[in-house]
């Protein structure tokens, strides 16, 4: 026979915890490894819970990223030239203390819901859209694609200058019936 350290099959990892108790003795539990967690019937490790390419994978942080990125390629479309010096950027939550140079505020009940902050030196104009505010406001996905067009939207009509209804003719601002 063989020789095996320690009760546990061969491959089985095996670490020991010492504790002194209060009286100095040695108290001894043996702790399987984290093989014995993830292979607790032998049918192998876990794999990924769903593919890449079903949306569970995307995290809510991911999923809102992608709707501002949607809302923005929409009005990049017609007003792209214009556009090159103006960045979008998403936020968690506003800061506490209001940037010193904030051109224009989109607010909800004094919660801002996306900051337009003007170019200095060598920082472009950017538009900055704060994810909670906004998500906490819209009751399902398809109201928080909407709100956040209407949104990049306005921030783009105030930057170039303009009415929302000229920046978006024919999607700004329109309930479905």
């Amino acid at each position: 026979m063989g020789s095996r350290a320690g009760p546990y099959p061969a491959g089985r990892r095996e670490a020991t915890l010492r504790a002194v108790s209060a009286r100095g003795n040695y108290a001894r539990s043996v702790i399987a490894g984290p093989s014995r967690r993830r292979d607790r019937r032998g049918r192998g490790p876990r794999g990924p819970l769903a593919p890449p390419q079903v949306p569970l994978v995307e995290s809510p942080t991911e999923r809102f990223d992608n709707i501002v990125l949607d809302a923005v390629e929409h009005v990049e479309q017609r007003w792209l030239d214009q556009l090159r010096s103006l960045e979008f950027a998403v936020e968690e939550v506003p800061p506490t203390e209001p940037p010193a140079m904030v051109d224009d505020e989109i607010a909800s009940a004094g919660v801002p819901l996306a900051r337009l902050l003007p170019a200095a030196g060598a920082t472009p104009a950017r538009v900055v859209i704060y994810r909670r505010p906004l998500e906490l406001r819209a009751v399902d996905r398809e109201d928080l694609e909407d709100l956040v067009h209407d949104i990049v939207v306005e921030e783009v009509a105030h930057f170039l200058g303009l009415s929302p209804e000229v920046v978006d003719p024919e999607g700004f601002g329109q309930e479905e019936d």
